[in-house]
C-alpha cells in the first residue's frame, strides 16, 4: 500500500520528531562531572556510611551502583548517579 502525504503533513511530522530528539540532544551535549563522596551523598540525600555500603556490594558484583576510584578516592559520575536513580526509581 503506498500513499502520498503532503508538504505540510511531512513538516509537521518533522517538527514533532525535531521537538521530541532537541531534550536527548542537549542532553548528550551536557558534560558530565565527577563528584566526590560528599556531593553525591547530597545529591541523593543519603549518609556517606550509606554510599560506601552500595559502593561495596558493587565493588563485589551485588549492585549496579556506579563508582569509579581513583586511587584510595571514590568519584561519581553526575550522568551516571542520575541515571541509576531514574533506572531505581523505574524498577518499583
Amino acid at each position: 500500500m503506498q500513499f502520498e502525504l503532503e508538504t505540510k503533513d511531512i513538516e509537521a511530522i518533522a517538527s514533532r520528531v525535531i521537538e521530541r530528539l532537541l531534550p536527548v540532544i542537549r542532553e548528550l551535549q551536557q558534560p558530565d562531572r565527577l563528584m566526590d563522596i560528599e556531593e553525591t551523598a547530597s545529591l541523593l540525600g543519603k549518609s556517606k556510611g550509606q554510599l560506601y555500603q552500595w559502593v561495596n556490594l558493587a565493588s563485589h558484583g551485588l549492585s549496579d551502583f556506579p563508582f569509579r576510584k581513583a586511587g584510595r578516592s571514590l568519584r561519581f559520575s553526575e550522568k551516571a548517579i542520575r541515571e541509576w536513580i531514574q533506572k531505581k526509581s523505574l524498577r518499583r
